[in-house]
């Protein structure tokens, strides 16, 4: 009673809901439809026009001062101007908000305060004399 050759890896292989599906196995990486394909196609046609508009432009020996990628203008503007979004406030950033905040205050508090206290206790006992000041 021969049973035959075991099956594959790729055929025992079950999705696990803790772990996602490995590139190789997953139908959407290796079994595109042909509009995703075409669609895929065109993404890369307009990629590289753009990129070989870019290079005409950064060769150009009469090219102006400035040249603009719209693909970094995009990218400057999501990254300086749609900052909140993107910032999750959690106990960590709160934490360290707050210490950044009230520790240089905290810190210097506790500094001119033992500075003050010093001086009053040298002045009671007679080792301090307070210098004379106008203001």
């Amino acid at each position: 009673m021969a049973t035959g050759p075991p099956p594959s890896a790729a055929k025992l292989y079950r999705p696990n809901r803790f772990v996602s599906l490995p590139a190789e196995l997953d139908p959407d990486t290796y079994d595109s439809s042909p509009e995703k394909r075409r669609a895929e196609a065109e993404r890369l046609a307009i990629r590289s026009r753009l990129k070989r508009q870019y290079q005409l432009q950064l060769n150009n020996p009469s090219r102006p001062a400035i040249i603009e990628d719209p693909a970094l203008l995009r990218w400057v503007y999501a990254k300086s101007m749609n900052v909140y979004p993107t910032f999750r406030p959690t106990p960590r950033t709160s934490f360290l908000g707050a210490a950044y905040a009230l520790g240089p205050l905290l810190f210097w508090i506790f500094v001119l305060k033992a500075d003050r206290d010093r001086k009053e206790k040298r002045i009671q006992e007679g080792k301090y004399k307070r210098p004379f000041s106008v203001f």
